[in-house]
């Protein structure tokens, strides 16, 4: 086997993410501040950050936005060598609406999205043989049928050239019906080696509810070698083998923004497997990675660099430069 130059390679949208400047109901904000954003994205940027090589697969429109996404990606240390910018699809765009206690909505504006014009021969399997991890998401094969197709591609490769597959349902029953979800979603478990999920989505997928058949399902039918049950606010639950987990969350310093949690616990989580580190080390990692985003305004502009995690779980101090 080949040297693995990336540690994960993902595969999704990229948009522009206009944030309020006031909390509120939509209709009533004034001011909207441009940033960037999309569920892949996020995690991308969230395993850079921690320090891992991370692979970043997508289209952009060939415009401002598209530009100005496919440089701070690049610059926060992502390898954008399989985005490609295209003429005649403009970048995404969504708008967000922030309430008072930090929960809140995102209205899409997506239609045409530049990734409408991959294939599944868009997938490189070169790029993809030079992973440790492949991570995908429900989020991207909910925007378009075509996307389905684009994944089993990637996975196909992925399991191929032994590289592990993880994935995150990350179900928006805003993209898809429930049944579509679960048809699709459920036919990826069996190539899936980890899975980073909250409870009602395993449900979605699997017809139960409670941790412990959960862990059973995904661990005798599918045969999954690491399971995270993500439960918000009230932490994490995993399951290696025999082994199994429950860790409370971190409280946060303050709750401002909670989009982009499950994406920085998934680059914590994902973060832990690439060291071999212990399960528990590698759920208390991520769940501080995921109270941490949520304390920051912003998808991803909580995300934390390495040090800054280990400054919070009290293992080293960050000196004043």
């Amino acid at each position: 086997m080949s040297k693995r130059e990336l540690d994960v390679i993902t595969i999704g949208d990229g948009m522009i993410t206009m944030n309020p400047k006031a909390k509120g109901p939509m209709r009533f904000v004034q001011e909207f501040e441009r940033k960037i954003g999309g569920a892949e994205l996020n995690f991308a940027l969230g395993c850079a950050r921690l320090g891992l090589e991370a692979g970043w697969i997508s289209r952009l429109g060939n415009d401002e936005f598209g530009k100005h996404i496919y440089n701070t990606m690049r610059g926060e240390g992502v390898n954008v060598s399989q985005v490609e910018l295209v003429d005649g699809y403009p970048t995404s765009l969504n708008f967000k609406e922030i309430m008072e206690d930090g929960s809140g909505r995102t209205f899409y504006y997506r239609k045409s999205s530049p990734t409408s014009t991959m294939t599944p021969d868009s997938i490189d399997p070169e790029f993809i043989k030079q992973a440790k991890i492949l991570h995908v998401s429900g989020v991207f094969p909910s925007i378009d049928p075509q996307n389905v197709e684009i994944i089993r591609r990637a996975i196909e490769v992925a399991k191929e050239n032994e590289v592990l597959v993880s994935f995150d349902p990350n179900i928006r029953l805003k993209m898809w019906s429930k049944d579509r979800a679960r048809e699709v979603l459920r036919s990826f478990l069996p190539y899936v080696d980890i899975i980073l999920t909250g409870q009602d989505e395993a449900e979605i997928l699997i017809g139960v509810s409670d941790t412990k058949s959960i862990i059973k399902t995904f661990q005798e039918e599918f045969n999954i070698q690491y399971i995270a049950i993500k439960n918000g606010a009230e932490g994490a639950v995993g399951a290696k083998g025999s082994e199994v987990i429950e860790l409370p969350a971190f409280p946060p310093r303050k709750v401002v923004d909670t989009v982009g949690a499950g994406d920085g616990f998934d680059a914590g989580f994902i973060y832990g497997v690439t060291q071999g580190w212990t399960l528990e080390k590698i759920l208390t990692f991520a769940n501080m990675v995921g109270s941490m985003v949520v304390s920051v305004m912003g998808d991803n502009e909580g995300l934390p660099y390495y040090e800054e995690v280990l400054a919070q779980l009290g293992e080293r101090e960050i000196i004043d430069r």
